[in-house]
């Protein structure tokens, strides 16, 4: 059996550029998670129960309090699910807000068929953003009152990367490079392999002139070296936190040496519980792989409400 998908909304095409969104790639992803849940077949249980004319309304709820992230997303898989004209929604939650347990987010009603076939894959993108947005938002509560804000990595799920990050901005946090293409982060092996913190930056720099660079270091002495090369950021590796007042001093020294901002990312063996004081000493990001690729899902549910 076909397919078939329905396209998206004027509406919310716009809406998912003004969030850096692609549309094509949200429904690439829709399309292909609806198809991996349905293997070739179709819906056997909800065929089976459920008449064909059937229309129903049903509402997304929160099981659990938390911040919401990926609604512009739930309102795409229902719409290219049921399809414009025989569905209507009203979105009761936007991206970023937090929210208590049994708070309604999405009211919806629609064929029941379509409902019920979309339920899966608009929970899983759900339930999955808006834990990676709640866990984010921990991280930046815990950095409240200090200049550092929180970054993800490209630790990510394969082919969701866009929507991850998407959610790290909607609980608070930023985000680190998108690619391998928009910024240079240059890691301990690639100073091995170029023979040396500074021999690795100018080799970046003359490639790429005029992107950013950032440089890893794990010791004082190669952060002098990544100052003294002209690095735009340096990542400070599993560093303590007395380690890391001293590293900012030393920052802040040759700013003033030098007229160069510097900007420092702290890295590595973090955790919420010591993240104020990490943000404490004075470094301007802390990278929290974490985000991403750990987060535990924030519980979301589909309630059937009625029969029209």
């Amino acid at each position: 059996m076909t397919m078939h998908f329905h396209q998206i909304s004027p509406e919310l095409d716009s809406y998912l550029e003004a969030r850096s969104l692609p549309p094509a790639y949200v429904e690439e992803i829709i399309r292909c998670a609806v198809l991996e849940d349905l293997d070739g077949g179709i819906d056997i249980t909800t065929h089976s129960t459920v008449s064909a004319d059937l229309r129903s309304e049903v509402q997304f709820t929160s099981r659990a309090p938390g911040c919401i992230a990926g609604m512009p997303v739930l309102a795409a898989v229902l719409e290219m699910m049921c399809g414009e004209s025989n569905l209507t929604y009203e979105v009761l939650v936007r991206d970023g807000e937090e929210v208590l347990r049994d708070t309604p987010l999405l009211r919806a009603s629609a064929p029941t068929r379509d409902l019920l076939t979309a339920e899966r894959t608009a929970l899983n993108l759900l339930c999955h953003l808006s834990g990676i947005a709640t866990a984010t938002r921990n991280w930046a509560n815990q950095l409240a009152g200090t200049n550092a804000a929180v970054r993800d990595t490209r630790k990510t799920t394969p082919g969701l990367r866009k929507l991850e990050k998407y959610a790290v901005r909607c609980g608070g946090g930023q985000n680190h490079r998108m690619s391998l293409s928009d910024a240079a982060l240059v890691k301990d092996n690639h100073i091995a392999a170029a023979g040396g913190v500074a021999a690795a930056f100018q080799a970046v720099r003359e490639h790429a002139p005029d992107i950013t660079v950032e440089i890893e270091v794990d010791t004082l002495d190669q952060l002098r070296e990544a100052l003294g090369a002209g690095a735009d950021l340096v990542l400070l590796d599993n560093m303590e936190p007395h380690v890391l007042r001293e590293a900012v001093a030393i920052a802040q020294e040759h700013t003033a040496r030098t007229g160069k901002k510097v900007l420092l990312e702290a890295s590595g063996g973090l955790t919420l519980a010591t993240a104020g004081a990490v943000g404490a000493t004075g470094v301007d990001f802390i990278s929290v792989g974490g985000l991403t690729h750990s987060s535990p899902i924030l519980d979301i549910g589909l309630d059937y409400l009625r029969t029209l």
